[in-house]
């Protein structure tokens, strides 16, 4: 025999042995890998089954518990949208109900507007802190009001350090003007001087239509000359 015919009746006999080890292993373990097939399939079939029979149900009854609260909101009913009565469960009922949920999850950003707008400040950076989400818009709304919150409790520090990150989110023509302005007097009630310039500075470059802009040039004047 040739000694490729031998390397080739070698290389077939390689592929017959570790074909009859694969059966024999299969032979072996068919039990086994059965069971974990099974658990396979169980572990999806329980994640699909979750999800469809629970979790969508759950969003949809938080939607509808929503809808009252969020009207009582719109209608600066704060304590009434935050509580809830007999009839109605208010945002911190619903968080409690649906708190794993969108809706639920939502339910805590309205909660700490609700809180902010009736002067309890520490909850309301509680709840809008334990808000989360992906939307540039709301997140950087929850930081600005965190920020007003940190103002209103005299923490001028923090105020002006939130107020900047949510400048920095979502840059636009609506909010940032206004959100960098709170953080240039944020940072000079601090007495941060250099920071509050800075921001003055960034609103008069980045923002010079805006309304803001219109005077800002006696802050920055106002900032440089407590920089001396």
């Amino acid at each position: 025999m040739s000694k490729n015919n031998q390397k080739r009746a070698d290389g077939f006999e390689q592929i017959e042995e570790a074909t009859i080890s694969t059966e024999q292993f299969i032979e072996r373990n068919s039990k086994l890998l059965v069971r974990g097939l099974l658990v396979v399939i169980i572990v999806i079939a329980a994640i699909f089954g979750y999800h469809k029979f629970y979790k969508e149900p759950l969003e949809k009854e938080a939607l509808q518990q929503m809808f009252v609260a969020e009207t009582l909101f719109e209608k600066d009913s704060f304590n009434l949208a935050l509580n809830g009565n007999i009839n109605n469960p208010g945002f911190l009922q619903i968080i409690e109900d649906y708190g794993s949920t969108p809706s639920g999850n939502l339910a805590k950003y309205y909660a700490g507007l609700c809180y902010l707008y009736l002067g309890d400040n520490q909850n309301a950076i509680k709840f809008l802190e334990k808000f989360s989400t992906d939307d540039m818009i709301f997140s950087t709304l929850a930081k600005a009001n965190i920020g007003d919150a940190y103002m209103q409790l005299g923490e001028y520090k923090k105020a002006a350090g939130y107020y900047q990150k949510a400048s920095s989110d979502n840059t636009n023509l609506l909010t940032t003007p206004s959100i960098l302005m709170k953080a240039g007097l944020a940072y000079e009630k601090a007495k941060d001087y250099k920071n509050a310039l800075a921001m003055y500075e960034k609103l008069e470059k980045e923002y010079p239509a805006s309304m803001e802009a219109r005077e800002i040039e006696k802050y920055i004047t106002r900032a440089q000359l407590n920089m001396k």
